[in-house]
């Protein structure tokens, strides 16, 4: 008898992603802070690292593995692993960039809501916990089609150098002048 009959084998077609499996099998995740991407990202290009914005402690970077398309971070540049180990000025910053974020996002691609939030520690989901990360994730009525519920796979129209293009374009010069 075949334990699979009648189930998601036999019933479902396949759908492939193989770019995921790197991330899935943590294929590049950091060790320590000397190969932390996020430490490693502002030595690079504002393209080459998918850099959306730069401010004096932190940035704004499109998330190389999206939940949905324009998924933002907002990191400090500062290697830190808890929210309770940044400085006001961190804090302060972090949260003006978050909304920066959610302006630019809404102007340039129409999103209708997001879930903005930061899993702390490994336990709690984050998947480099050793440096703080601030997510934006854009969110559309009906954004949850068939392709995440049934084939576990998300659909992300435009590449992501050009979504960083289109959100670097529409940034203010300052977090605070968005709005």
């Amino acid at each position: 008898m075949n334990p699979d009959a009648g189930g998601p084998t036999t019933v479902f077609e396949q759908l492939w992603t193989p770019y995921r499996m790197a991330y899935i099998q943590g294929e590049g995740k950091p060790t320590g802070d000397h190969d932390c991407p996020f430490c490693l990202i502002p030595q690079m290009g504002d393209e080459d690292g998918l850099v959306v914005a730069r401010g004096e402690l932190v940035f704004a970077v499109l998330n190389k593995f999206p939940y949905n398309a324009g998924h933002l971070m907002v990191v400090p540049y500062r290697h830190v692993a808890d929210y309770t180990g940044l400085t006001d000025a961190e804090v302060a910053e972090l949260g003006a960039f978050t909304q920066t974020a959610m302006r630019v996002v809404r102007q340039v691609s129409g999103a209708h809501g997001f879930n903005v939030g930061m899993n702390q520690g490994a336990v709690a989901g984050a998947g480099i916990a050793d440096h703080l990360h601030q997510h934006a994730v854009p969110r559309w009525g009906g954004d949850t089609n068939f392709m995440p519920v049934l084939g576990l796979t998300r659909v992300l129209p435009q590449v992501l150098t050009d979504t960083r293009g289109l959100l670097a374009d529409a940034w203010p010069a300052t977090a605070g002048d968005a709005g």
